[in-house]
């Protein structure tokens, strides 16, 4: 790795699950690193909330108040979480981590009272699956199962391992012999039609399109990823709450003296006078804080925006298509209800037409599914003894530009005294259980605090969307194109959103940093490595074929995002 002295000090912006682990990874490798967060704990949406407010990883209050998940509450990808860990020298167990498996996975429940389980027990599936879809629906099952096993193992090889510099690493042959196989112009609903005959079924495989803020009509059908691993590996919880993950990898990178600022904002990144090189941060006290390398973990629309002198680019990271917002409620109960389990989905039934009011209208459906986590389930820690905590997650339309004649109608008051009742009227028609009488105190999270709170462009909580040309060589780089000693790591940079995700993302930000490919260090700098290595020559007529093809997709990008279809011509800076 090189001698210590020549690593670089490092500034990081940002104490999300990407900051943190991107601090302790170069901490291991050598580097001097800070970390400087705007709140007063870490983890952003991966942080606490405790019935009185949030917590950081300072507060001590299991078994006294109700403690509920900000953000994420179900462990996904788990050999991402232990091979972070195992990279930094150590392991989950080791620093305390305590993984429950759920079980089942969810309750699924229909508008009628039907209910699915889904299981990582084949037993459990088998019986399932044939209740909707016959006996030889199990077949078909294993045949979408093998399909999602090859999307998810295809994804961690060619996209979670490998950055994407430019459009000729989308190009490189050895992800293009795949690309077909990952099935990315068809959606996810598509693919779930080929193999499940009954609309039941395809609803439970495909609702999982939710945890990237997408349509299951829209998402790529790359992302059954998401159902073979709740499939195959299980759904998982860690004990004490999600933000014990994060809490141990800001142990680890303080073990390796990583200093964090905590409740310390940046008023801008800081540039060279020439504006070719990030030489740090301004703190919004006015304070200077330099550094050889800056890692911006806030909302990298945000960053482009709010920290950054503006440019045309910028501009157009605004109006790229973004996640879903949520309304999120944290309820704390004065009793238990046992037949909610860990995990439950409500799915609306209107499928289509819900999703159809998030994604293209904006609103909140008038029957909207949702998730319902109940964490003292599988964690008696999250709340008093003979008492519940639950959290309701109800997928809404992000914000809307004030620009827009749709805004000023976002009423959000009303939106969420419509989404409360909604949920709990939805709760006593399918399960016969009375919730409201028994809630005791209640936290609400609007797309507006998450907007404030976190900088969330337009509040959605996934960063941008997945859709085709926001992935890939698509989705905005990990390193500025050109201010030097500047990268990003989070939900909107590649490879996407999503704690794991993000976790390998990470891991990219470090070898390029570095100057790491494929575990081994390359001669230069990281800066001088955006270029494809490792893979066969090619002849000259195949190298034509790769720029012409390269050429037409990045003229359609360039229509796709610049070119408005009601006035027939190019937008704001286009």
């Amino acid at each position: 790795m090189g001698d210590a002295t020549n690593k670089p000090s490092v500034i990081i912006i940002g104490a999300g699950i990407g900051g943190v682990a991107t601090a302790a990874r170069l901490a291991h490798a050598g580097c001097k690193v800070t970390v400087v967060e705007k709140n007063d704990f870490t983890g952003g949406r991966c942080s606490l909330i405790h019935d009185d407010g949030y917590a950081s990883f300072k507060t001590a209050r299991c078994g006294i108040a109700h403690r509920f998940d900000q953000g994420p509450s179900l462990l996904l990808l788990p050999r991402l979480f232990h091979e972070t860990f195992r990279e930094l020298g150590t392991s989950m167990q080791d620093e305390g981590i305590e993984l429950v498996k759920c079980e089942p996975n969810y309750n699924i429940h229909f508008h009628d009272g039907v209910r699915f389980r889904m299981s990582s027990d084949l037993a459990v599936m088998k019986e399932e699956v044939e209740r909707f879809e016959g006996k030889d629906g199990f077949e078909r099952y294993l045949s979408f199962l093998r399909e999602a096993h090859r999307h998810y193992e295809l994804s961690v090889t060619h996209v979670l391992r490998r950055n994407f510099y430019s459009l000729f690493s989308m190009l490189r042959l050895s992800f293009l012999r795949h690309l077909l196989a990952l099935h990315p112009f068809e959606s996810i609903y598509g693919r779930a039609s080929k193999y499940f005959w009954t609309e039941r079924l395809r609803r439970v495989f495909t609702f999982a399109s939710m945890y990237m803020g997408m349509s299951p009509f829209d998402a790529p059908g790359t992302y059954s990823l998401l159902q073979y691993t709740e499939l195959a590996e299980g759904i998982w919880y860690p004990v004490g709450g999600f933000h014990k993950v994060v809490d141990a990898l800001v142990q680890i990178g303080k073990r390796k003296n990583v200093s964090y600022l905590l409740s310390t904002s940046v008023s801008q990144i800081k540039l060279s006078k020439n504006g070719k090189r990030a030489t740090g941060v301004v703190l919004s006290s006015g304070h200077t804080l330099t550094a050889d390398i800056t890692i911006c973990n806030a909302d990298l629309t945000y960053a482009y925006t709010a920290l950054l002198p503006p440019t045309p680019y910028s501009r157009t990271l605004s109006t790229r298509p973004a996640s879903c917002s949520s309304l999120s409620f944290y309820w704390s109960l004065n009793t238990q209800f046992p037949s909610l389990t860990a995990h439950n989905i409500f799915l609306a039934s209107a499928y289509k037409s819900s999703f159809d009011s998030i994604f293209k209208h904006h609103a909140i459906p008038s029957e909207p599914s949702f998730y319902l986590n109940v964490p003292s389930r599988v964690d008696a820690s999250a709340a008093p003894a003979g008492t519940d905590a639950l959290v309701v997650l109800v997928p809404v339309g992000h914000l809307l530009p004030p620009s827009s004649s749709s805004a000023s109608q976002q009423d959000w008051s009303k939106t969420v005294a419509s989404a409360r009742e909604t949920v709990l009227r939805t709760i006593e028609s399918r399960l016969g259980i009375a919730l409201a009488p028994h809630i005791v105190h209640e936290i609400v999270n609007t797309p507006l605090t998450w907007k404030s709170r976190f900088n969330l462009d337009r509040g959605a909580i996934l960063g941008l969307s997945h859709s085709f040309w926001n992935v890939l060589s698509f989705r905005p780089k990990t390193r500025h194109a050109s201010v030097e000693g500047l990268y990003f790591v989070g939900a909107s940079t590649h490879p996407g959103t999503g704690v794991p995700i993000v976790l390998a993302g990470a891991r990219l930000v470090v070898q390029q940093v570095l100057g790491i490919r494929g575990g081994e260090r390359k001669e230069g700098r990281g800066e001088g490595l955006d270029r494809v290595q490792g893979e066969p020559m090619l002849s000259w007529l195949y190298w034509i074929v790769l720029v012409v093809v390269g050429a037409v997709l990045a003229v359609l990008k360039y229509v796709s995002e610049g070119w408005d279809w009601r006035q027939g011509s190019f937008a704001g800076d286009w």
